[in-house]
């Protein structure tokens, strides 16, 4: 069954369209990666889904239930978070802080919730009381989607996760989303680093100036000669 289905989706910022008839599902548990060169529109798709672009066409359906063009605000409460790709913490706020602002929309902070992270992300425990902003770019990333899974989403949205990653941190970070994605959340990722992006999901959409060029799964897309050459480095 389908948790996501963007259908013919045309959206940008303003006056200036972006995507143009994008389609793309995500099934419930799935992982799913965009991949293409840069400007195709990748961020755009993550966006729109989360209802930060402007929506010029097209239909956005999250659990059979359409939020095209539907504020961020109301689209979380259904089960949908989004970890931006850059100043995606809150520097001033300490990581603790930082997390319960994950679960605002919540009458209270659901201690499961927080040991869930914690268990998750050990260094965030050990660090819970320092300002998110002196954390290395790797906990910050962390701390980001340790708040975006406080409130247990079913679709994780991560634009370019391992964007400004020490190299032998990268790694790392694609073992924690595989975890976060064996726990029973689907993901749906942007990611720079495309090789690897294709060799952990289960399915990809190589987007090109905003539109969908290729779809089938990690393994297929990685072995087929011209994908390789036009968007893999060969």
């Amino acid at each position: 069954m389908s948790l996501l289905d963007i259908q013919g989706l045309d959206a940008g910022y303003g006056d200036l369209q972006i995507l143009d008839g994008v389609d793309m599902t995500v099934a419930e548990g799935e992982y799913v990666s965009i991949v293409g060169p840069n400007g195709a529109g990748k961020s755009t798709v993550m966006k729109s889904v989360f209802g930060l672009t402007t929506h010029m066409g097209g239909e956005i359906l999250f659990a059979d239930e359409d939020i095209s063009g539907r504020a961020p605000e109301e689209i979380i409460t259904l089960g949908l978070s989004y970890v931006p790709q850059s100043d995606n913490v809150f520097p001033g706020l300490t990581v603790r802080e930082n997390l319960e602002m994950g679960a605002y929309i919540l009458d209270e902070v659901p201690d499961d919730r927080l040991r869930m992270v914690f268990d998750r992300f050990p260094i965030l425990e050990d660090r819970q009381n320092q300002k998110g902003g002196s954390l290395s770019g790797g906990q910050q990333q962390m701390l980001a989607m340790g708040r975006a899974l406080m409130l247990d989403p079913d679709l994780l949205l991560l634009d370019e996760p391992s964007a400004g990653l020490a190299p032998d941190l990268v790694d790392d970070m694609f073992d924690r989303i595989d975890d976060i994605n064996d726990a029973g959340t689907a993901v749906l990722m942007v990611e720079q680093n495309a090789k690897e992006a294709l060799r952990r999901c289960d399915r990809g959409y190589v987007l090109v100036q905003g539109q969908n060029r290729h779809e089938d799964t990690g393994d297929a897309l990685l072995a087929d000669q011209q994908v390789r050459e036009d968007f893999l480095g060969g």
